[in-house]
């Protein structure tokens, strides 16, 4: 066996620990269930796999929610908040999050990380906006890490990828596998190998 030697993981042009982050956006029961393009059970273990990598390789995480203090919606779905139980809750009133400044401030504590964005807002909830998202914070499109391809984000994700991002279409398998790399880092292995076996015996991919 002859693996390379690691390359600097915050400049990897691919997603390590060190050089991204995760930020989740309204996965609230309202949204979920306004969902008819995907099974839901299969959305929220998608989600609550793409949570468990992100625990698992201590990501940075801004979890937000829309019109929970202001009209009395449902917050963050229980098995997703049991995942992210020290994650605070970041509410907020405006359709755009990065519209939100206690949003864009937590992110922007994440400058210079990729951040992949998980979000289920029906009216452009997660848009990357380029002329809001904080300097330096680079956008990668995690749309179908949570299972939903969504043709409506498309001017989205074009925004995202002016600013230096890249928007891609990975299932959350290839994120873990991203991130991993190589399996001789055997800290993290038991723990993705877990994720994996588990959201397959649970219904499959």
């Amino acid at each position: 066996m002859s693996s390379e030697a690691m390359r600097d993981p915050v400049t990897d042009p691919l997603l390590t620990p060190q050089n991204c982050a995760l930020l989740v956006i309204d996965y609230q029961p309202s949204q979920i269930q306004a969902v008819t393009s995907i099974d839901h059970d299969l959305l929220i273990r998608n989600i609550v796999s793409v949570a468990r990598l992100a625990k698992t390789y201590g990501l940075p995480i801004v979890l937000s929610t829309v019109n929970v203090a202001a009209n009395g919606q449902p917050p963050t779905i229980p098995e997703l908040k049991q995942i992210l139980s020290d994650s605070v809750e970041i509410d907020r009133t405006q359709i755009n999050s990065w519209e939100d400044i206690d949003f864009r401030q937590q992110s922007k504590r994440q400058a210079g990380r990729n951040w992949s964005w998980q979000r289920y807002g029906r009216r452009c909830a997660g848009v990357p906006d380029s002329g809001r998202a904080p300097r330096g914070l680079r956008g990668v499109s995690g749309r179908r890490c949570s299972g939903r391809n969504l043709a409506g984000g498309a001017p989205g994700g074009a925004r995202a990828h002016r600013p230096g991002g890249r928007t891609t279409h990975r299932v959350w398998v290839s994120l873990a596998c991203e991130l991993q790399r190589d399996w001789a880092r055997t800290d993290t292995v038991p723990e993705v190998v877990d994720i994996v076996l588990t959201s397959r015996l649970r219904k499959g991919l």
